[in-house]
């Protein structure tokens, strides 16, 4: 296919869903990629996109389609293929994000192992103990719980981080709650925070921080029945449920400031999580221990609803605008390399790996 004139604007091939699209208020974002030079277009996932392109850039939420093609629907992994297709035939076109990536973040276990095995702990920041149930046997559920030194209580969560299910989770106390567990599914022990959680949103080398009502402490108790909710009626902006309530006597041990996550630290968890996943877009839910002051990382997501976030268009066409560049200038000293007949430390190394499609850098900090 022919490569795009110098001097005609930069084409952004994108794909979302209608309602992601109309949330996000999807036209305004068309007007200012027009001011920024850039041409937005969207994907007809219903055929090749050799002919429907070129594109500079491809940013997607294709988190659906993946979660069903995984499941082996038919129609879903034509569409993907597609996308995929075009990518391995146009290595020079920018991914956001890439969708091996984000298949991987779509597992919850397998995502709570990457930041596990991360770079976090070097700065005292952790994951909770965490496994995963396959099985309804309880007897089988409490070895692994046990093994994986999970305590009570624990929160439940569906391994596949996608689709409206994703978001049902429970809070189990005791051994009776195992029959509750409905696998595949995630149960990680349950930090006490203050209900107080903090959504950092991530778009290329900037990020904002948002604080949100999250889960009031609980704990271990014999007789209490296992709590199911619904993440969205209790960690969203406007959520006002009972179960971020703190008792008493517990609001009147904690103060506001001591519930207060540490601006440097949060700023290092970004750090590493982007270079760690090698992804642009990203939400990552953190808590602080309300008996330590330590950092949590409970969640991740690949493109969230960025609520909260200014001037979230701004930030994008930025973010967009360094990856050409960055991938401007591998390809350039790609094409230098082969030119000269040798193979340069550099060249070779990414040979060995696929580095991020965006490398750390310093982040711009928004604080609340």
């Amino acid at each position: 296919m022919d490569h795009l004139p110098n001097n005609s604007p930069k084409v952004i091939g994108y794909w979302m869903s209608e309602k992601k699209s109309q949330k996000l208020n999807w036209s305004e974002f068309a007007k200012v990629c027009r001011v920024h030079g850039f041409e937005l277009v969207k994907l007809d996932l219903n055929r090749s996109l050799e002919d429907q392109g070129p594109f500079n850039v491809i940013i997607h939420k294709l988190t659906d389609i993946i979660a069903q093609a995984l499941k082996g629907d038919i129609k879903s992994i034509r569409m993907l293929s597609y996308v995929e297709d075009y990518i391995k035939s146009h290595p020079e076109v920018v991914i956001i994000d890439p969708i091996e990536n984000v298949r991987k973040l779509l597992d919850r276990y397998l995502s709570y192992r990457v930041v596990h095995d991360s770079d976090l702990d070097k700065i005292d920041v952790f994951t909770p103990p965490f496994v995963e149930l396959l099985s309804t046997d309880v007897d089988m559920n409490l070895l692994m719980l046990k093994e994986a030194g999970v305590t009570f209580p624990f929160v439940c969560k569906p391994s596949v981080a996608n689709g409206t299910d994703c978001h049902k989770m429970a809070i189990v106390f005791n051994e009776r709650g195992l029959k509750d567990c409905q696998p595949p599914c995630v149960a990680h022990s349950f930090v006490n925070h203050n209900a107080v959680l903090y959504k950092l949103f991530i778009v290329g080398d900037e990020y904002h921080i948002v604080e949100r009502p999250s889960l009031k402490n609980f704990y271990a108790d014999p007789d209490r029945p296992t709590i199911h909710f619904h993440s969205h009626d209790v960690s969203k902006s406007d959520s006002s449920s009972s179960l971020s309530v703190l008792d008493e006597n517990e609001a009147d041990c904690y103060s506001q400031e001591s519930r207060k996550a540490d601006p440097d630290i949060l700023r290092q968890i970004v750090s590493i999580i982007r270079e760690e996943l090698g992804m642009s877009l990203l939400g990552v839910d953190v808590v602080t221990e309300n008996n330590t002051g330590r950092h949590a990382v409970i969640d991740i997501n690949p493109y969230p609803g960025y609520d909260g976030y200014p001037d979230f268009f701004e930030s994008l066409v930025r973010c967009i605008e360094k990856c050409l560049s960055e991938k401007e200038m591998r390809n350039s000293k790609s094409d230098q390399d082969q030119d000269s007949g040798f193979e340069t430390a550099d060249s070779s190394d990414e040979k060995k790996r696929s580095p991020p499609l965006v490398g750390p850098g310093k982040n711009h900090e928004r604080y609340l």
